[in-house]
């Protein structure tokens, strides 16, 4: 094992909520500007300036620039008056935060030079920063670097594009190869169905052999890349009803067809229920119809929730060993990829779950007491990564990068040659760690096309101050991850709030997997589902942009709505746990909940968390008392949330 490196002063990597560290990020950003200046003029010193000082002093000239300078004044008083104030602890809704200096100042400094991530001659620099970076990712999740692949994207949606983008095309690749002369021995014997339920390895080792044969970009050319997807004959794509709304997007986009998405129903932790999706394989390859995909969501957009990856990946082992059948597994972990981090030791392997809380403690990652994290079948889930196929992880998330910065990884880099536009080959020395920047253009094997560059730096740079390990960026997860268990707790034994001779309580709505803290209002003696979702509709309007400028609001967060047609009955024991009947949850069939996601980092010690507990309750005393007087001058002395 390697050296232990020490750990990071997070205090020391944000700007911080009043611009705390305001003078080493101007110097940073003064110093990235005159690099570039510098290099401008540095670039062939004998060449003469085009911009004299006489048309410099002309009246036409000093108006260009005097417009311009009223443009940007005018952009600068607009942006202070309407952008979210993530960077402040009182922010505590979408997954936003304050971002890391080291980031900031290596965007700005690589978009000054403006290189395009789509060839590597016009990124000579920032395509090995990206390229550097997607392999960072692959060793956070396990996967063996020598073989791997990963990079950066705009955000998860072109991420999870990429992943069904490699899934079909590798899906059709067996038809294919039946269907060509030259290529039919290598599947002969098997049925039609037996050949699309491979394993996706052995798969590429087909492809391995066509190569070999010189015929792979023939039998490609009769896979869905070359002829296109027929949805009939593409599988199912199976999918927990927690997903995100990208994967509807992606079966429109790629052909697959959103008929062939199948539901799998989550349990009231709001994970996949592996019952249901272990009933559901067995039928489908009972009928003998082929699955596309298996699609864990690690960390849910709306409840933080990590699917059971491990159970998932042990059910595809035992199909295969017990039926000889496959299926392609992709992990979206867009917004909890990163906090595998946090599990990690600096020698890149996952610490023993019995060991994390030593460890933990001895590097103070956890400054809230009380911190318990994570649950066991948590960290399992995350052990389980390096098996999957694919993953999707947004440094735009829990990465503290700007936006735009997705992130893509897969297992094995061979399955490029299945997208690519011009070969990639990159099978040929697995014995080491391959240098791919001079290997691959990005734009030949890639969704997207022109990127920006300054995203790969801002990714790589945060790597370099933050290691993907504990001691690294597991130093910042610990602040979000402990602020969001004592958020948590906090809620779960709140006192009630008296106003106007009425009582209210708040409590959380599940015990978290990661930081995202679903919560709710209700009022003493109303038992009314609709009335209790109507007041925190409108307590999520008093505390969120719904009102106009939120740098005006001393509290803001967001909101979501567990609906039966989304979730089925999941929420059902949650919603009788909250006080509320069975009976009501049948009938109204949906539930309001406030959302919050605690990225922030300072919340940090006994007094900050005090005083900051004390301003929250007294801001939501606030909005229920406005809440109350609303009720009282629409005259019915009765709440508003009250169904009439």
């Amino acid at each position: 094992m390697t050296q232990p490196n020490p750990p990071l002063n997070v205090d020391a990597l944000f700007l911080g909520p009043k611009a705390e560290n305001r003078d080493f990020y101007k110097d940073m950003m003064a110093a990235a500007v005159d690099a570039h200046l510098f290099w401008r003029r540095d670039y062939f010193p004998q060449d003469s300036p085009e911009v004299d000082p006489n048309e410099a002093a002309q009246p036409d000239f000093t108006a260009t620039l005097a417009g311009t300078q009223e443009v940007l004044r005018k952009l600068s008083a607009t942006l202070r008056d309407q952008s979210v104030p993530w960077f402040s602890p009182r922010y505590l809704g979408h997954m936003d935060a304050d971002t890391l200096m080291v980031a900031n100042v290596a965007y700005l400094m690589t978009m000054l030079y403006n290189p395009n991530n789509v060839a590597h001659e016009a990124s000579p620099a920032t395509t090995q920063f990206e390229l550097e970076a997607g392999q960072d990712l692959c060793r956070l999740f396990g996967y063996d670097t020598r073989r791997s692949w990963g990079h950066l994207t705009s955000g998860g949606h072109v991420a999870n594009y990429e992943g069904m983008w490699v899934a079909r095309n590798l899906a059709t690749m067996p038809a294919a190869i039946a269907a060509h002369p030259n290529a039919q021995d290598l599947v002969q014997g098997l049925s039609d169905y037996a050949r699309r339920m491979m394993p996706a390895a052995r798969l590429l080792d087909l492809t391995d052999t066509l190569k070999g044969r010189g015929i792979f970009t023939e039998v490609r050319d009769l896979s869905a890349r070359g002829v296109g997807a027929d949805p009939d004959e593409i599988g199912k794509l199976l999918l927990p009803v927690s997903k995100h709304y990208s994967w509807e997007k992606a079966a429109d986009v790629l052909g697959i067809g959103q008929a062939n998405i199948v539901p799998i129903p989550v349990d009231h932790q709001c994970r996949m229920e592996i019952d249901a999706l272990t009933q559901t394989v067995t039928d489908l390859m009972d009928a003998q119809t082929p699955i596309l995909a298996v699609i864990a969501v690690i960390g849910s957009t709306e409840e933080g929730a990590v699917d059971p990856l491990a159970e998932i990946v042990a059910l595809r082992q035992r199909m295969e060993a017990e039926r000889g059948q496959s299926f392609y597994i992709h992990a979206d972990a867009a917004f909890g990829g990163y906090i595998a981090a946090a599990l990690v030791d600096d020698d890149g392997q996952y610490v023993p779950y019995d060991l994390l809380d030593s460890r933990y403690q001895g590097l103070g990652v956890f400054p809230v007491a009380g911190t318990v994290w994570p649950k066991r079948e948590v960290y399992d889930a995350y052990r389980a990564l390096g098996q999957v196929d694919s993953i999707t992880c947004d440094p735009h998330k829990m990465g503290y990068v700007p936006y735009p910065a997705g992130g893509v990884c897969m297992k094995d880099r061979r399955i490029l040659d299945l997208i690519s536009y011009e070969a990639a080959y990159l099978a040929e020395d697995l014995s080491i760690e391959p240098d791919l920047s001079g290997k691959i253009q990005l734009g030949n094997a890639i969704l997207e096309g022109s990127k920006a560059g300054a995203a790969a730096s801002a990714v790589w740079a945060a790597h370099q101050v933050a290691p993907l390990n504990i001691a690294g960026y597991g130093q910042i997860l610990g602040r979000s991850l402990g602020a969001a268990g004592w958020f948590y707790r906090q809620l779960a034994t709140a006192p009630d709030f008296e106003v106007g001779g009425r009582r209210f309580s708040v409590r959380p709505f599940m015990d978290p997997d990661l930081n995202i803290v679903d919560f709710s209002f209700l009022e003493a003696g109303d038992a009314s589902l609709d009335s209790h979702n109507r007041l925190n509709e409108r307590m999520y309007e008093l505390s969120s942009y719904f009102k106009g400028r939120t740098y005006d609001h001393p509290f803001n967060t967001s909101q979501t709505a567990l609906t039966y047609d989304g979730y089925g009955d999941a929420p059902r024991p949650l919603v009788q746990q909250r006080g509320l009947s069975g009976d009501e949850w049948d009938r109204v069939h949906s539930i309001t909940l406030l959302c919050s996601t605690v990225m922030t980092v300072v919340l940090k010690d006994s007094d900050r968390l005090q005083r900051y507990w004390d301003d929250l309750m007294g801001t939501w005393q606030g909005y229920l008392t406005q809440i109350v007087e609303e009720d009282l001058l629409a005259g019915t002395g009765t709440s508003t949330t009250t169904a009439p």
